[in-house]
């Protein structure tokens, strides 16, 4: 099957401030492909360069080097016009619910808005919001209420809603559940699948959590230092990956039970020790 989305060796470089700062290199040499409705969970480490990969594809960050190709387009530096005419079809879902909806504005203002700029009319406007609300499993007299009175859940909820206001072929989701308690990540998690199963939509799903991004994946790739280290099968990755690196991030992710969760400790010191040795 053709990629929907398909980078080649992308670079990412940020200009320095200041007659003598040196530039800044996030991203060297990266690769990857999204197929159209499949799911490609990137994961790594705070500073990884995981996030700036999918700002680059949202043309959010600078490419300096290698290329992104949307449904067989190079889009890796796209004017101001034509990035808003992509906008359709790439939607971006944000980590923080707080943060990523205007307080002023009501859920259906929030919502109507991509509609309206792009011409379509108040009646037909109102009634897609409508049905966005019930695609997430939000009560239709959401639409009247401000952003501040509903939960974090209830929050990236309206935000996913918003992401699928233009039917986007594909959605950048950058750490959508972080900022969320387990329970509460676990509903949106199962709301993300649920939404791909009837629409078919392809997500990029950006988290520093394996478990995470094991739950809603096919495909995982793993990033650290700004280059992809393992990539393949999301079982596999994500449950007896070959990296080291992947290793270490398995081994330090949390576990329920508090026995195992100990024989957890354990096994990662082993596995720093034996790296280190043979490093």
């Amino acid at each position: 099957m053709t990629a929907l989305l398909d980078i080649v060796d992308l670079e990412v470089t940020y200009p320095g401030k200041g007659l003598r700062a040196r530039t800044s290199p996030v991203l060297h040499g990266v690769s990857l492909d999204i197929r159209p409705g499949e799911t490609v969970g990137l994961v790594g480490e705070s500073g990884s360069g995981k996030s700036t990969l999918g700002r680059a594809v949202l043309g959010l960050a600078p490419v300096t080097g290698g290329r992104i190709t949307y449904a067989g387009r190079d889009v890796s530096h796209l004017r101001r016009k034509d990035r808003r005419e992509l906008a359709s079809e790439i939607q971006v879902v944000f980590q923080d619910p707080y943060t990523s909806l205007n307080p002023a504005m009501t859920i259906d203002q929030i919502l109507s808005e991509p509609l309206r700029v792009r011409g379509v009319n108040r009646a037909e406007a109102s009634a897609r919001v409508g049905d966005l609300l019930d695609r997430v499993n939000l009560p239709a007299d959401a639409a009247g209420r401000l952003p501040r009175e509903f939960s974090g859940g209830q929050r990236q909820r309206i935000a996913i809603a918003r992401a699928l206001a233009l039917d986007p072929a594909l959605i950048v989701c950058d750490e959508p559940v972080s900022a969320l308690d387990l329970s509460t990540q676990a509903r949106v998690l199962d709301l993300f699948i649920e939404i791909k199963q009837r629409t078919g939509v392809a997500y990029l799903f950006i988290s520093h959590d394996l478990a995470v991004v094991r739950h809603v994946s096919h495909r995982v790739a793993v990033m650290y230092r700004g280059e992809i280290v393992e990539s393949g099968d999301g079982d596999k990755v994500t449950s007896a990956p070959d990296h080291p690196y992947t290793q270490r991030l398995l081994m330090a992710a949390p576990v329920p039970d508090p026995v195992r969760q100990r024989e957890r400790r354990v096994e990662r010191r082993r596995l720093l020790d034996s790296q280190a040795a043979t490093a």
